[in-house]
């Protein structure tokens, strides 16, 4: 989905230059797209054409080899054959998004069925699946159009996160957290308590975590629940991917069938 794509970019500046306020620039020329980006376009392209989920990832990966992946899973990327290694990173999550955008018009069961199959493939301890469940589950259910107060109740109650906590209270204390137990409550809260889609990626920012992940997994959720202005979507295209037009082509087909 763009809304992860988007976040990632907007994020991939201050994964290691973190900061803890709303006030930056939202995209400038540092900008670019990193492993969330590539994980992401494959995900789609294995649910969109139903490829082989670990080969497919593998191949996107090893096409765009410089893009910031984590250590155990750059090593995956070239295993042969490909086993999964007990993660819960936030890998899982920030990748998940096309589960519910390809299911978005059948039933959560079907989204979250597609998430299990493009995530047991590496992240198959309990908590990278459960971070990539309540990643596509939160999506799904902003498609929907639940509250966010629903929502937030939802997948607190069925995935065990504590989402008592605003924005500005995890801000004071957080820091660089790449597990789906420390990334992706913080994530949906910052989509949840945000007016608008831009809104949603300065929160999520602003925490000073792992930003473009953080950005990736709550812009997913804030594209369902607010949407993307046209004008910021033409931009990200033409700005940070025309270099990648087999990206851009999965990312449209995948537009073009829901």
């Amino acid at each position: 989905m763009f809304g992860a794509i988007i976040g990632d970019i907007v994020g991939s500046v201050y994964e290691w230059d973190r900061i803890k306020t709303k006030e930056f620039p939202f995209l400038t020329d540092d900008c670019f797209f990193t492993d969330d980006t590539v994980c992401t376009v494959a995900v789609a392209d294995i649910l969109l054409h139903g490829l082989p989920p670990a080969e497919t990832l593998q191949n996107w990966c090893r096409r765009y080899p410089d893009c910031s992946y984590g250590g155990n899973f750059g090593y995956w990327i070239y295993a042969d054959p490909p086993e999964p290694y007990h993660s819960y990173g936030n890998g899982a999550a920030m990748r998940v998004s096309p589960a519910a955008f390809l299911n978005r018009n059948s039933t959560v069961a079907d989204a979250l069925a597609a998430a299990d199959r493009v995530t047991a493939i590496t992240h198959n301890h309990p908590e990278g699946m459960k971070g990539a469940r309540a990643t596509t589950h939160a999506i799904y259910l902003a498609f929907h159009v639940e509250s966010p107060d629903n929502i937030r109740r939802f997948i607190a109650s069925e995935y065990g996160y504590d989402l008592t906590q605003t924005v500005d209270d995890i801000r004071r204390d957080y820091g660089f957290d790449e597990s789906c137990q420390g990334t992706v409550p913080q994530a949906i809260t910052c989509a949840l308590e945000s007016d608008s889609f831009e809104d949603a990626v300065r929160n999520a920012i602003s925490l000073g975590g792992d930003a473009d992940t953080l950005g990736a997994i709550a812009g997913a959720i804030a594209e369902a629940r607010h949407g993307i202005p046209e004008t910021l979507q033409a931009q990200v295209e033409t700005r940070y991917l025309t270099s990648a037009p087999e990206m851009l082509r999965i990312l449209k087909e995948m537009y073009t069938l829901v």
